[in-house]
């Protein structure tokens, strides 16, 4: 696929929530496209729908309206073509670093001796090599969330779809695994639609920052992230061209506060 077609495309697309009682609507007429390649992150208001978008992109959730769809074909249900990270780390407790970060290997039916390679080559990365005969629970939040990241790229989805995955993490952990995620994305330059409260970690790693309105979520701005890759995921926070673009999202969002 070429860089500038839409890998993902989200048309006029609603979501309701509904009871016995009475009918939410959580989204309304969302229209978003993200490019082959492209890291887009979406900020906005809690309850906005952020979380939903991302549900609607993994299949999990059909919309009442509109359409999303993967490379021009209607999402239908969970595809294997798209990796989701989500705040929990969700690693298997009862399985061991190495094995955790094995197991969509496994699933995929690649060799054992390629799956040795790999999963050894993905710790590496993380930094994580002396840990693989750990369990989940001998290990820090953001050791956990390291495997949780090289799990993902383990499964090498065409897309990666993250709902707040360094959320639950202390403000210096977050920016260290920050730095180590923008590093690996960098290497494999996969679409990302990333969900955040956080306008500095959004400005910081995405090519573009998508603004949402409070319930019912729309699109309410686009903004274009021209900050030269690779970055410096801490240090670019310095910059001038970075720091008017944050006071600019800061005040599109304090508009529906």
């Amino acid at each position: 696929m070429k860089k500038n077609q839409a890998k993902l495309q989200v048309q006029n697309l609603e979501v309701r929530y509904s009871t016995k009682e009475h009918s939410t609507l959580a989204l309304d007429k969302v229209n978003l496209s993200i490019r082959e390649g492209e890291f887009v992150s979406v900020v906005g208001p809690s309850g906005c729908g952020k979380s939903t978008l991302l549900k609607v992109a993994a299949g999990l959730l059909k919309p009442a309206g509109g359409q999303a769809m993967l490379d021009g074909k209607e999402i239908d249900g969970v595809t294997g073509r798209v990796g989701m990270v989500f705040q929990n780390d969700a690693l298997l407790p009862w399985k061991t670093v190495y094995d955790n970060v094995r197991l969509p290997l496994e699933i995929q039916g690649i060799s054992r001796d390629r799956q040795g390679e790999e999963v050894r080559r993905l710790l590496r990365m993380v930094g994580l090599a002396e840990f693989e005969r750990y369990f989940p629970r001998q290990l820090s939040g953001g050791m956990r969330k390291r495997v949780a990241l090289a799990r993902t790229f383990a499964y090498d989805p065409e897309l990666y779809l993250m709902d707040e995955p360094f959320g639950p993490l202390d403000a210096q952990t977050r920016v260290t695994i920050g730095k180590e995620f923008l590093k690996m994305w960098e290497q494999v330059g996969k679409s990302v639609l990333f969900i955040t409260h956080d306008i500095e970690e959004a400005i910081a790693l995405s090519d573009r920052v998508v603004v949402m309105t409070s319930r019912p979520g729309r699109i309410k701005a686009e903004f274009e992230v021209n900050l030269e890759r690779p970055r410096p995921f801490y240090d670019i926070r310095f910059d001038a061209r970075f720091k008017e673009l944050q006071k600019e999202i800061w005040h599109c969002m304090a508009e529906e506060t």
